[in-house]
Order: structure tokens, then sequence, then C-alpha cells
């Protein structure tokens, strides 16, 4: 008995799918990046000149900028009693200086309302003065 190739029902779907090719494609793929990554890694090879020079510059001293609140809502730059203007006045002046902006500690009192130190917080960002730090205390 003759064996048959056709289908019984030709407009039936074929539900395999055939992943030879597709494999064939990945391993090409996977060949020609291994292959051209050295070399464009070797493209901007650059001979630098040595440094004549012993001594490193030191990086510029800055020094972090303390902002406390205390329970009764009364700001402090430092150590010295400010209003919020004045407050507003030295802000203005760290956000408009050349050098790096200094890191600006926020000391609220546990007891204030946090509202408070949002405000100041806010005062930063205005001025794009990022980097923060709202000290706690360590128990």
């Amino acid at each position: 008995m003759a064996r048959s190739f056709h289908r019984k029902n030709k407009l039936a779907v074929i539900s395999d799918l055939n992943v030879t090719p597709l494999i064939d494609l990945a391993f090409s793929l996977l060949i020609i990046f291994m292959i051209t990554t050295p070399v464009i890694e070797q493209y901007n090879r650059v001979n630098l000149p040595d440094q004549s020079s012993t001594s490193n510059q030191p990086p510029p001293a800055v020094e972090d900028k303390y902002i406390t609140i205390d329970a009764a809502g009364a700001f402090f730059w430092g150590k010295e009693p400010v209003a919020l203007p004045e407050l507003e006045n030295r802000l203005d002046q760290i956000s408009n200086s050349a050098g790096p902006s200094p890191t600006i500690h926020i000391r609220g009192d546990k007891t204030l309302p946090y509202q408070r130190v949002i405000d100041v917080v806010n005062l930063l960002k205005e001025r794009n003065l990022t980097k923060l730090s709202l000290d706690t205390r360590a128990s």
C-alpha cells in the first residue's frame, strides 16, 4: 500500500512553528556582534600625555550650612537666629555664588508641624539648592 502525503483538509491551519531559522538568525547576530565589538572598542585609542606636576590640587573646601527650626517655629542659621526674609536672602546668596553649592542640613524639632520643614525645603527647591539633609537624632 502506498503512503499518501496529501492532507485531508487543505484549509486546516498548520499549528507547528519551525524555529530553526530563528535560532540560526540569533546565532548569526551573536557572531556578528562578537566580531564587531572589539573593533569598535579599539577605534579610539589615544596616547595621553604624562603629568609633569607631582602636587595635587586640593578640592575646594565647602562647609555645610545648618538651618534649625525650634519648637516655636523660629529659624536659626547655624547658631544665629534669623527671620524668614533674612533666611531667604542667605539662601539667595548661596545659590548665586560661583562655587559648588554646600549641603544644607535642616534640623527641625520633633514637635514642630511638618509643614514648617516643607516650607524650608520649598525655599531650597526654588533656588535649585539640591544638596539637602534632614537631620535626626540617633537613638
